[in-house]
């Protein structure tokens, strides 16, 4: 991916960013914490995704809640705006805390049907270089950030380097920010999984203190969702399944060539985004234009022939 791709998604990361405070009870709900929980509709043991693209074989430290339980925990939960559930396929909760607590976290899984992604790029990928041009980018975004009222963001390193295992083609990695004017860092923990068709994504929402525990579980989640048959990164069909855009590159830097595109742009930045559960969505309206001219170069910068599959 180029130099240029790589500082304006970085600057659109940092212009986009949202400032959040945690949630310290379920918004609008009158009921306890435990009777909140009931409502959820926790599962365990083997679920499907919706579509059945995919079966998630839970391992007893999580519990699965569906689109529904989901659009609850979020929205009256961790009071989300609705629009931040969209898409949403269900997330998984860890077993040994309540969702509502402190410490408690979990990973929002979304689908993101942009096509096959083409990973002959993985093995050449210089993550220090790529990290240093991102920084680059969000620097240059503060000064914007600045007029418009917001506070900086910058980005302190990777919290988990990417590591991408091209037999499965599945990868994870993690970004350390830290927001002006608050104590506690940020963490952004991202797993995906390629398919056929698109890319699941599973991003953990939570603060940099519960690294530790997102770490030790990261290897039990990979394992853990699987694409079912027909949907599966080995069952794209050459010339006749659509390509995505952008190689594992991209896919780690916000997918350049479709991210400004889609619908759920917004709903992709928030989930991973911040250290707290509540979300304020700022400057949204005001980007739009700006946003959609930016990308619409970067879609002419980036585009591959559409008949066969393409890196960044």
């Amino acid at each position: 991916m180029c130099t240029w791709c790589l500082r304006k998604v970085a600057i659109l990361f940092c212009l986009l960013a949202v400032t959040g405070v945690l949630a310290e009870e379920p918004k609008g709900v009158q009921m306890t914490a435990e009777e909140f929980e009931a409502k959820l509709g926790y599962q365990t043991g083997t679920v499907q995704l919706p579509g059945g693209i995919a079966t998630i074989r839970l391992p007893e430290s999580f519990r699965f809640i569906g689109a529904e339980g989901s659009r609850r925990l979020l929205t009256e939960g961790w009071g989300n705006p609705p629009v931040a559930t969209e898409g949403v396929l269900g997330m998984l909760i860890p077993t040994a805390t309540s969702p509502l607590s402190k410490e408690g976290w979990g990973v929002v899984i979304t689908f993101d049907e942009d096509g096959f992604v083409n990973d002959d790029d993985a093995a050449k990928i210089d993550y220090d270089k790529m990290l240093s041009e991102m920084q680059k980018g969000m620097a240059e975004a503060n000064a914007e950030r600045k007029k418009q009222g917001y506070e900086a963001v910058t980005l302190i390193g990777w919290a988990e380097r990417p590591s991408y295992d091209a037999a499965a083609h599945k990868i994870y990695w993690a970004k350390e920010l830290a927001f002006e004017g608050k104590g506690k860092h940020t963490l952004n923990y991202n797993i995906r999984i390629l398919g056929r068709r698109g890319v699941l994504v599973l991003n953990a929402v939570s603060g940099i203190d519960q690294l530790p525990a997102i770490r030790q579980e990261t290897q039990s989640l990979l394992s853990a969702v699987e694409f079912n048959e027909g949907h599966r990164y080995a069952d794209y069909l050459p010339g006749k399944d659509k390509v995505a855009k952008y190689g594992i590159a991209g896919l780690i830097v916000g997918g350049v060539a479709t991210v400004a595109a889609k619908a759920g742009l917004f709903k992709m930045l928030w989930v991973g985004l911040l250290a707290a559960k509540k979300f304020i969505f700022v400057g949204i309206v005001a980007l739009f234009a700006w946003l959609k001219k930016l990308f619409t170069k970067s879609n002419e910068d980036t585009t591959p022939d559409p008949s066969a599959p393409s890196g960044s």
